[in-house]
């Protein structure tokens, strides 16, 4: 059973990047989305330490920043934040489809 290092590593990633939102730009926006999906991606981390093959919520919550956050990097060209969180929630699903495949062919 092991921990989940980089998955516990992207969440607290996620919220402090929400915090540092709110404590630059005053966006309450980004707090409550830093810390709501720092959130889940922090339980996603603990599920998949429990059980490896349990990667379910690190993949809706990685996927789904990449989406949101490619979106934004689209539309401005910045990449801080949201190029950078593209970045990173793009590697996490790399990193966890990729280790969906071993598994699979563990099994």
């Amino acid at each position: 059973m092991a921990v989940d290092w980089i998955g516990f590593s992207y969440a607290a990633l996620v919220s402090a990047g929400g915090i540092i939102g709110y404590v630059k730009a005053g966006s309450v926006t980004s707090l409550a989305a830093g810390l709501l999906f720092g959130l889940l991606a922090a339980v996603g981390a603990y599920l998949a330490s429990q059980n490896p093959k349990n990667v379910w919520l690190s993949l809706g919550t990685s996927g789904t920043l990449a989406v949101v956050m490619g979106l934004r990097f689209l539309n401005s060209w910045k990449f801080m934040p949201a190029g950078l969180m593209t970045l990173l929630s793009g590697l996490m699903l790399v990193k966890i489809i990729a280790g969906m495949q071993n598994k699979r062919h563990k099994s």
